[in-house]
């Protein structure tokens, strides 16, 4: 099986009633990615900016997660922070920024292309639209949002679900 992905990779600051972390490792495609390595080579898509550095590609390809798809570009990452209630199905988004994900442009190696398996993660929900339609030679697409999406994109979120 081959299994790309596509979608945030980020750093992210969370506080829950149990604790509290900064910047740490983040984004759909990297929690995603990190998953399905226990089954699978996966390789992620996505943006990093000049903040993200060898320990977070360690972390990756300690799993061993293809990075060779991760593009590197001036800017920063993406970043999101956010808190939970206690019942910890209750999350809240207090600063989404963009970072150099607010340019991305998914670019896809042939590999990448040639997927069996594809999830579209946290991206903005037209980018999802057009890298479904690259990817022709999966068999399986899943796809994931969050409320930044659903709230400034929703008729593109739509558009998105409904070709999955």
């Amino acid at each position: 099986m081959s299994l790309t992905v596509v979608g945030s990779i980020a750093f992210d600051a969370v506080k829950t009633p149990f604790g509290e972390r900064e910047r740490m490792l983040g984004g759909a495609a990297v929690h995603f990615s990190l998953a399905a390595s226990f089954f699978t080579e996966v390789r992620p898509v996505g943006p990093v900016g000049e903040d993200f550095g060898p320990e977070q590609f360690e972390v990756l390809e300690g799993r061993g997660v293809v990075t060779d798809d991760i593009e590197r570009v001036a800017g920063k990452s993406f970043f999101w922070r956010g808190h939970y209630e206690f019942d910890l199905n209750v999350a809240h988004t207090d600063d989404t920024q963009l970072g150099v994900f607010e340019s991305f442009e998914p670019k896809l190696s042939a590999a990448a292309e040639a997927a069996d398996t594809v999830f579209l993660a946290n991206i903005q929900p037209d980018l999802q639209r057009r890298v479904r339609g690259r990817c022709a030679a999966a068999s399986l697409t899943g796809l994931d949002s969050m409320n930044f999406w659903i709230e400034s994109a929703r008729d593109s979120l739509l558009a998105a679900i409904a070709e999955v």
